[in-house]
């Protein structure tokens, strides 16, 4: 688990591509980044095991289903990306809570400068967008941003200067492809409103089924 708040960036030195993963070799900027073995580490957003350590690069592993849904797929030698180590139960959530399990990839589109900030539109897949909400939260590329207004599929994110001097936001473009993940707390919600809403009953092999309804479950529940 994670904040989106960026500790460091760092430069992947080494990739070996495998069959259906893909290792990394990644030096944080940071000559302080302390990370066990075994432990989690959000690269771009997506959270990975450390396996390994080589000097002062550590080394991971993007399984198929990373590769498949991540910028991991066209990661290159030279390529910067940001780090963050897992949160402790004594931190402070300054960010969002952040799983590190990417829901899809974003497109940048354009950007707007508004006084020291940027206002940047990313293009996001429709059927994410349920899960988007203006004032909400989002993790871009592992970095948790505000939705500052919503058009269509486009979300729209304010870059203070900090961000922009501080992650990788200040060298993406228009066309550049992020990392996205939606905020955990709609994921669940969207969940549990696929559930009925109403109370039903099906007659099977097995007899009758009571469906309870997810009103009804609130309500058993105490809300």
């Amino acid at each position: 688990m994670f904040t989106g708040l960026i500790e460091t960036t760092g430069v992947i030195q080494e990739i070996r591509r495998l069959d259906k993963s893909m290792a990394l070799g990644v030096l944080p900027g940071m000559s302080d980044f302390d990370v066990s073995i075994g432990a989690s580490v959000s690269i771009n957003g997506v959270c990975l095991t450390l396996e390994s350590i080589a000097g002062n690069r550590l080394l991971f592993t993007a399984v198929h289903e990373t590769l498949d849904r991540t910028t991991f797929k066209n990661a290159r030698v030279g390529d910067v990306v940001n780090l963050e180590r897992a949160l402790r139960a004594s931190d402070r959530l300054d960010g969002h809570i952040v799983s590190g399990h990417v829901d899809c990839l974003g497109s940048i589109n354009s950007d707007r400068k508004e006084g020291a900030a940027i206002m940047r539109s990313i293009t996001v897949p429709k059927e994410v967008m349920a899960l988007m909400a203006e004032k909400g939260s989002v993790a871009v590329d592992g970095i948790s941003l505000t939705i500052a207004n919503l058009r269509g599929n486009v979300i729209v994110i304010s870059l203070i200067p900090r961000t922009l001097e501080t992650t990788t936001m200040g060298r993406k473009t228009a066309g550049d492809t992020v990392n996205i993940e939606c905020d955990i707390v709609a994921r669940y919600v969207a969940r549990m409103l696929k559930f009925p809403l109403e109370t039903t009953e099906e007659t099977g092999l097995s007899g009758t089924i009571r469906r309870e309804s997810l009103i009804d479950k609130l309500e058993r529940s105490g809300f």
